[in-house]
């Protein structure tokens, strides 16, 4: 039993690709690049990682921890270099009622297996489901989350309020007016000009670190009144220690974080699978899916175990790096590495940067984040895809993500059964093999959509004594379509009459085989070898 596990895991396990530069070459100019993309990175990671932590309802360390942890392993065992991964809003907002009933060690834990599920999902390949989301869910999910990311900065307009060691409290409430507000805006309109302006001067800075140190250095320098990342919370603290999480192992605590598990390993590799397409449309590179969803596990189980909230994928902080030309797994451990320095030995200087200056490099991510296309396309495609477009994105802005990207594949789904189901019809002739006999040609797929319309089809009682059904414009598809088959067929035998079934297709020779309705086996009909007529057994379903 067990030799037999492990040989299932090595069949599915391939070698990954760990390739620091992969397709790109190591030259010095490269690795600066990647270097100060994720400088960049990091820079935007902070603020993100302390707002998360007080979403949750945890210190803001245990958000940082989480950044370092999961961003570092990510970039080293990830399936898509260039990806930046975190702690993300989409997984605060389901630990927040955990933490708040069971406390910060059940989160540890729930994290811990959260990643172990995630594995599993890795080995077992599950991954390539993510194929399954049509691409009006693509867009909503990218307007929806570009919405989002803007809709989160704007709680830095507010004036900070005091930080206890929860988390809680981290921000006043009152929003901030007059001259603040102003300096506020300039300082973000400044960066953001910056960002802009900046790659059609020079591109040996990337345009996000420029517009965050300019910034930084004008609000120093004429020491101006607006909120920094140390209003925030401090982000001083040390390395993060292993620690077991502290919680009884026993059934009852499975039951208690099972259930959290599952939501946070589906919401995160979800949001990881759609930021690695996106990612990969604008690099130009495939695959991984398998590798990213077993390094996100591992991920987990290791943040976990480090007092880290756990994390996945984040879109903004990774389209901040392919922005800044980061295409390598440097740019990503440069950003964790740099992340762990400013938490345990430059605090101090980094909680001077103002939060304008973060704020203004996120709303350049929002603009280029959002499919701005989509508006146009809109028009000219199907109204039901316009449709899946606007749910999904309203949807991610209302829920989260998870939900949203359900909600529209289900959408999709049951549109192109419907259209499917409509399509069903038949071409009726006279027999040239068999002299009486009538054929009904079936045109368009027979599942459980089209089960009616296909029953539909036949003139039972102006029939000849024999009616030969040919699948091959049709496929039998599903058990309805059995089942659908055997009513008809019991209705001919009713009336005395017989059905027969020609050009099977393989696949629907099988599905019919193993549910007993063929009395002939033969493999010349599926090859279209022979035109074999097959006799239908009725009664094997039920007749219901």
């Amino acid at each position: 039993m067990t030799r037999g596990v492990f040989g299932l895991l090595a069949k599915n396990i391939s070698p990954p690709n760990l390739s620091i530069m992969q397709d790109e070459g190591f030259t010095v100019g490269r690795v600066r690049t990647e270097l100060l993309s994720g400088l960049t990175v990091a820079l935007a990671l902070v603020p993100e990682a302390v707002a998360f932590a007080f979403v949750a309802g945890v210190h803001p360390l245990v958000g940082l921890y989480a950044a370092f942890m999961v961003g570092l392993i990510t970039a080293v065992f990830g399936g898509r270099p260039g990806m930046i991964s975190g702690a993300t809003g989409a997984l605060a907002v389901v630990m927040v009622a955990l933490v708040a009933d069971h406390g910060v060690e059940y989160l540890f834990a729930t994290v811990v297996l959260m990643g172990l599920l995630q594995v599993i999902a890795g080995v077992m390949h599950w991954g390539k489901f993510i194929r399954l989301v049509p691409h009006p869910v693509m867009l909503g999910f990218v307007n929806g989350l570009a919405i989002v990311i803007f809709l989160a900065q704007l709680t830095q307009f507010k004036k900070p309020g005091t930080v206890e060691n929860t988390g809680h409290g981290a921000g006043g409430g009152e929003w901030l007016a007059g001259g603040q507000l102003a300096v506020m805006l300039g300082l973000v309109v400044l960066t953001m000009a910056i960002i802009w302006v900046m790659p059609r001067l020079t591109k040996i800075i990337p345009a996000p670190l420029a517009g965050i140190g300019i910034t930084a250095v004008i609000v120093i320098a004429f020491g101006l009144d607006v909120p920094r990342v140390g209003d925030l919370a401090s982000i001083q603290g040390g390395l993060p220690m292993f620690h077991i999480p502290m919680v009884p192992l026993n059934f009852e605590t499975l039951e208690i974080i099972l259930p959290y598990a599952v939501i946070l390993a589906a919401i995160g590799l979800i949001e990881s699978l759609l930021t690695l397409n996106l990612v990969g449309e604008i690099t130009g590179k495939r695959g991984g899916a398998s590798q990213e969803c077993i390094a996100q596990g591992a991920s987990n189980i290791a943040t976990g175990f480090f007092g880290g909230m756990g994390g996945c994928a984040m879109i903004g902080q990774s389209m901040i790096n392919v922005n800044s030309g980061g295409r390598t797994r440097i740019a990503g451990i440069a950003a964790a590495l740099f992340l762990l320095l400013f938490i345990v030995a430059a605090s101090p200087l980094i909680e001077q940067i103002p939060l304008a200056a973060l704020v203004g490099v996120m709303f350049m991510v929002v603009i280029g984040t959002f499919a701005w296309n989509s508006f146009k396309i809109m028009t000219k495609v199907p109204l039901m895809d316009a449709f899946v477009i606007v749910l999904v994105t309203v949807v991610t802005v209302m829920t989260d993500l998870a939900i949203a990207v359900v909600v529209g594949v289900i959408v999709s789904a049951l549109a192109y059964a419907w259209n499917n189901a409509r399509r069903i019809h038949a071409i009726t002739r006279d027999s040239a093999s068999e002299e009486g006999a009538k054929v009904y040609e079936i045109q368009g797929p027979l599942f459980f959509g089209s089960t009616d319309g296909f029953i539909e089809l036949f003139e039972i009682e102006n029939d000849p004594d024999v009616v030969i059904v040919d699948f091959a414009a049709s496929r039998v598809v599903d058990q309805s379509a059995l089942q659908a088959i055997e009513a008809v067929a019991g209705r001919y035998a009713a009336a005395g009459k017989t059905i027969q079934l020609r050009h099977l297709s393989r696949d629907c020779h099988e599905l019919l085989s193993k549910a007993g309705h063929l009395v002939v086996d033969s493999d010349d009909d599926p090859e279209y070898g022979v035109a074999v007529d097959y006799s239908v057994r009725t009664g094997i379903l039920g007749g219901h």
